[in-house]
């Protein structure tokens, strides 16, 4: 295997997390996805990309769409699993996923059916940043090496 080859999987073998903290703004998911989409490409996660840019893209729409305050994406890589989570201002807790085949027809709503259905484990907690209440919503991706 080439020196360079070796140390790409050295590198997703090591913990790493970023955080992006973002205004409340609809740009900020598409600057979050590419972001994110940089992220895992530079630690050679690309079987991740796909499904790890719709989970991002649906918690940070939620937390940009449901709330007023700031926001923030968080993704972390630890022992073969990525987690990527959402922060908002908002202390109050996600609406329960509904099944998606309730919600084929509905334009708006399925952010957390995705979520559920496109990953390995999702949940939410409550959590404060910098003084400010609010929630995290977060969701894990096993890596598929």
């Amino acid at each position: 295997m080439p020196a360079n080859e070796s140390d790409e999987l050295h590198k997703s073998a090591e913990p790493w997390e970023y955080s992006l903290y973002i205004p409340n703004d609809p740009r900020a998911v598409t600057i979050c996805r590419r972001t994110l989409r940089l992220i895992l490409t530079m630690h050679g996660l690309i079987g991740l990309v796909d499904t790890a840019e719709l989970l991002a893209t649906e918690l940070v729409a939620n937390a940009v769409r449901h709330t007023k305050g700031p926001a923030a994406l968080r993704v972390r890589w630890s022992a073969g699993v990525l987690r990527i989570g959402a922060w908002d201002a908002d202390p109050e807790p996600p609406e329960p996923p509904r099944p998606l085949d309730q919600l084929i027809e509905q334009e708006d709503g399925r952010g957390l059916a995705l979520v559920r259905a496109c990953s390995d484990l999702w949940g939410w907690q409550p959590l404060s940043r910098f003084g400010n209440r609010g929630k995290y919503v977060w969701c894990e991706l096993a890596s598929m090496a």
